[in-house]
């Protein structure tokens, strides 16, 4: 489930009492002061959902002012092909396949990072920041048995976050809800809240047998308990004060988004703006509804585009924005019906959400992981295409070095100079992961070992990689993937294979029944 935004702002430490002309006053503050990092980090978002990427049925001129702004990589990728991995991977620098757990999270999953765990948040404390997060979360909550109605720990604010204003797990799961800092935003003790994924709780309606109040029809697995017309993942009980609206999800997070920037700007402090769109359910604001053409999946990648815009404005608006590194990215590839019939294959007409990659979320193949990844820093970083190869768990140690401190306890590689647009030399090599299956990526090429299961999964219709013999490709030449090169070039194969095994252990093959929604 996405995408990514890095946001820096100097101030001073100096003694505001000495005088000094502009110029040495501004070297003064850029020598002295901690920049301010914000994330944003968008859900589901393909690499071909951008007009910067290639998108012609659908334009996004403010995501698009960031790429031709800074750095446009190519080879940008999310650790996984699933949410909850690549947001692992993002906030702690690890391989999320080094942690069995690290798969899609139902909303009463425990909490998946431990508490002793190097995480983003908590390294840049260290170095005096405040730190918070707003958006989607999907990591887990507590130690497996949550209280909603009480204080929710160890959650964000337990890994390193001073503060949180989150949704548990996603969009189409219970609970409906938003929690700040541990507790359910508008909770009304006299209605408190039950959560159930395996049960229904007696005399509460579902999907299936009520029909009626659905506004939004299921096409597989969410057909549970009905918010808002919307049928979801999870039975739920209660808490109907505290139930959000789904379309006003975007602007909520935006607003408290811009509000952190605001009432934090002294700084030092690092935000994570976790946003929900083009995750399902898609519910765009009437305000976008029909904007794209594409039904409510480009609506909401408009909609995600303006939200962006009004974030960037409010950086400028509040002098920040020249002090400012931006890294735009998404959590994994693109799925059309993920669950839900909303036009989404209906309405795609031209448009390919893949960019020419084979595959999507869930996937494998090169559209489950390579995504979007722009880093902009207004006077800074000099606009550029990149072709070097990075992974978004290379963020960490990357921002280690930005604050003037060091992260080697993870498997996160330090590339700022890469991330300024000041080198191309990326990783030489990736593991990627996609429902617990791995392949490797490295330099031009991409090999992906032999698994059993569906070639292609027909509930989301997208190619899984899955295939009783090896697959080679060079993606500087086949960057859709059409050739597969292992018997051809047995030399290359054992190189690559020899190389992944080294990396990724030889009981690479024991996964788990992939299960969707």
């Amino acid at each position: 489930m996405v995408a990514v935004v890095f946001v820096v702002s100097c101030k001073s430490d100096k003694n505001k009492d000495v005088p000094t002309q502009p110029e040495e006053k501004a070297k003064e503050k850029s020598e002295t002061s901690k920049p301010n990092i914000v994330v944003i980090y968008l859900d589901d978002l393909g690499y071909g959902d951008l007009s910067s990427y290639g998108a012609t049925a659908i334009q996004t001129p403010n995501i698009d002012a960031l790429a031709s702004g800074g750095v446009k990589f190519t080879n940008g990728y999310a650790s996984s092909a699933t949410c909850t991995p690549s947001r692992y991977a993002l906030l702690t620098g690890m391989y999320p396949w080094r942690n069995k757990n690290a798969k899609i999270l139902p909303g009463t999953a425990p909490l998946l990072i431990t508490t002793e765990q190097q995480t983003l948040p908590k390294l840049l404390k260290k170095q005096g920041y405040q730190t918070s997060i707003v958006g989607k979360w999907h990591l887990g909550l507590g130690t497996g048995v949550v209280n909603w109605n009480t204080g929710i720990a160890p959650g964000p604010n337990e890994v390193g976050f001073d503060e949180s204003y989150i949704l548990a797990a996603t969009q189409d799961r219970v609970p409906t809800v938003y929690i700040k800092d541990g507790h359910v935003v508008n909770l009304d003790p006299k209605d408190p809240i039950s959560i159930d994924y395996k049960n229904n709780f007696e005399g509460e309606p579902t999907a299936i047998s009520n029909p009626e109040m659905l506004t939004m029809k299921w096409h597989h697995g969410h057909n549970n308990s009905v918010v808002n017309g919307i049928p979801r993942i999870g039975y739920m009980k209660g808490g109907e004060a505290a139930k959000w609206s789904d379309v006003d999800m975007a602007d909520n997070f935006l607003a408290r988004a811009q509000d952190y920037v605001k009432t934090h700007k002294d700084g030092p402090f690092f935000l994570y703006y976790a946003m929900q769109q083009p995750h399902v359910p898609r519910t765009p604001h009437p305000r976008f509804v029909g904007a794209s053409g594409l039904g409510p999946r480009g609506d909401v990648i408009v909609e995600a585009d303006w939200c962006v815009g009004e974030f960037v404005k409010t950086l400028e608006e509040e002098g920040l924005l020249d002090n400012t590194l931006i890294i735009f990215s998404s959590d994994n590839g693109p799925v059309l019906n993920d669950g839900y019939y909303d036009d989404a294959v209906e309405k795609i007409g031209n448009h390919d959400q893949n960019g020419g990659l084979r595959g999507g979320k869930y996937s494998l193949f090169e559209a489950g992981t390579r995504v979007p990844f722009i880093t902009y820093w207004k006077g800074k970083i000099k606009p550029q295409v990149s072709n070097a190869l990075i992974c978004q768990m290379d963020v960490l140690a990357s921002v280690a070095k930005l604050v003037g401190t060091e992260e080697s306890s993870t498997d996160s590689q330090e590339l700022l100079d890469v991330l300024m647009g000041q080198s191309q030399d990326g990783r030489d090599e990736l593991v990627i992961e996609a429902t617990s299956r791995t392949a490797l990526r490295s330099g031009d090429w991409l090999m992906i070992p032999p698994y059993g299961g569906k070639d292609v999964q027909e509930k989301v219709n997208i190619q899984m990689g899955n295939s009783p013999e090896f697959k080679l490709y060079n993606l500087k030449d086949d960057l859709g993937q059409n050739h597969n090169l292992a018997k051809s070039n047995p030399e290359k194969l054992k190189a690559m294979f020899d190389k992944f095994e080294s990396l990724r252990g030889k009981d690479y093959n024991k996964i788990e029944k992939l299960k969707l929604r």
